[in-house]
Protein backbone atom coordinates (compact mmCIF):
# COMPACT_ATOMS: atom_id res chain seq x y z
CA UNK A 1 0.00 0.00 0.00
CA UNK A 2 1.18 3.64 -1.15
CA UNK A 3 1.46 5.79 1.48
CA UNK A 4 -1.31 8.74 1.19
CA UNK A 5 0.31 11.64 3.34
CA UNK A 6 3.51 12.32 5.42
CA UNK A 7 4.53 14.00 8.35
CA UNK A 8 6.21 17.54 7.52
CA UNK A 9 8.43 19.27 9.26
CA UNK A 10 6.02 21.81 10.48
CA UNK A 11 5.04 21.87 13.81
CA UNK A 12 3.22 23.15 16.71
CA UNK A 13 2.65 22.66 20.42
CA UNK A 14 -0.47 22.31 21.67
CA UNK A 15 -0.45 21.32 25.83
CA UNK A 16 2.84 19.33 25.98
CA UNK A 17 2.52 17.93 22.58
CA UNK A 18 3.98 18.41 19.30
CA UNK A 19 1.83 18.35 16.68
CA UNK A 20 3.02 17.98 12.93
CA UNK A 21 1.94 19.11 9.53
CA UNK A 22 0.62 16.42 7.40
CA UNK A 23 1.01 16.59 3.54
CA UNK A 24 -0.21 14.57 0.19
CA UNK A 25 1.76 12.19 -1.23
CA UNK A 26 -1.27 11.46 -3.69
CA UNK A 27 -4.48 12.33 -5.27
CA UNK A 28 -7.42 10.79 -3.10
CA UNK A 29 -11.25 12.63 -2.55
CA UNK A 30 -10.83 16.25 -3.09
CA UNK A 31 -6.80 16.85 -1.96
CA UNK A 32 -4.28 16.56 -4.47
CA UNK A 33 -1.01 15.22 -4.23
CA UNK A 34 1.32 18.09 -2.37
CA UNK A 35 -1.96 19.78 -0.84
CA UNK A 36 -0.69 20.42 3.04
CA UNK A 37 -3.24 19.16 5.83
CA UNK A 38 -3.93 20.12 9.35
CA UNK A 39 -1.67 18.58 12.20
CA UNK A 40 -1.59 15.06 13.87
CA UNK A 41 0.64 13.99 16.44
CA UNK A 42 1.63 10.18 15.37
CA UNK A 43 0.24 8.35 11.85
CA UNK A 44 -1.42 6.55 14.25
CA UNK A 45 -3.88 9.15 14.62
CA UNK A 46 -5.02 9.47 10.55
CA UNK A 47 -5.23 6.03 8.88
CA UNK A 48 -3.20 5.69 5.55
CA UNK A 49 -6.29 4.29 3.85
CA UNK A 50 -9.66 5.43 2.53
CA UNK A 51 -10.42 9.34 2.12
CA UNK A 52 -10.18 10.73 6.08
CA UNK A 53 -8.35 13.94 6.38
CA UNK A 54 -6.98 16.37 8.23
CA UNK A 55 -7.16 20.20 7.34
CA UNK A 56 -6.89 23.47 7.68
CA UNK A 57 -6.26 24.71 11.26
CA UNK A 58 -7.22 21.13 12.74
CA UNK A 59 -5.60 18.66 14.56
CA UNK A 60 -5.72 14.91 16.16
CA UNK A 61 -3.65 13.90 18.71
CA UNK A 62 -3.48 11.29 21.44
CA UNK A 63 -4.68 7.95 20.49
CA UNK A 64 -7.77 9.20 19.12
CA UNK A 65 -8.18 8.42 15.24
CA UNK A 66 -9.93 9.26 11.88
CA UNK A 67 -10.46 6.63 9.21
CA UNK A 68 -12.67 5.56 6.54
CA UNK A 69 -13.76 8.81 4.72
CA UNK A 70 -14.11 11.21 8.03
CA UNK A 71 -12.64 14.70 7.80
CA UNK A 72 -11.69 16.78 11.04
CA UNK A 73 -11.47 20.07 9.29
CA UNK A 74 -11.56 24.22 10.23
CA UNK A 75 -10.15 24.82 14.09
CA UNK A 76 -11.59 21.45 14.69
CA UNK A 77 -9.42 19.03 17.42
CA UNK A 78 -9.94 15.35 18.27
CA UNK A 79 -8.05 13.84 21.21
CA UNK A 80 -8.05 11.17 23.98
CA UNK A 81 -9.19 8.22 22.83
CA UNK A 82 -11.73 9.31 19.81
CA UNK A 83 -12.64 8.11 16.77
CA UNK A 84 -14.27 9.66 13.83
CA UNK A 85 -15.26 7.50 11.25
CA UNK A 86 -17.04 6.70 7.90
CA UNK A 87 -18.85 9.92 6.72
CA UNK A 88 -18.53 11.93 9.68
CA UNK A 89 -17.30 15.84 9.70
CA UNK A 90 -16.08 17.73 12.63
CA UNK A 91 -15.28 20.85 12.09
CA UNK A 92 -15.15 24.83 13.33
CA UNK A 93 -15.01 24.47 17.17
CA UNK A 94 -16.48 27.88 18.15
CA UNK A 95 -14.52 29.04 21.65
CA UNK A 96 -16.98 29.94 24.43
CA UNK A 97 -16.17 33.14 26.58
Amino acid sequence: MDKKYELTSVSKTVGDKTLFQVKALRDFHNVKKGDLGGFIETESNLSQTGNAWVSGNAWVSGNAKVSGDAWVSGNAWVSGDARVSGDAEVFNVIKMP
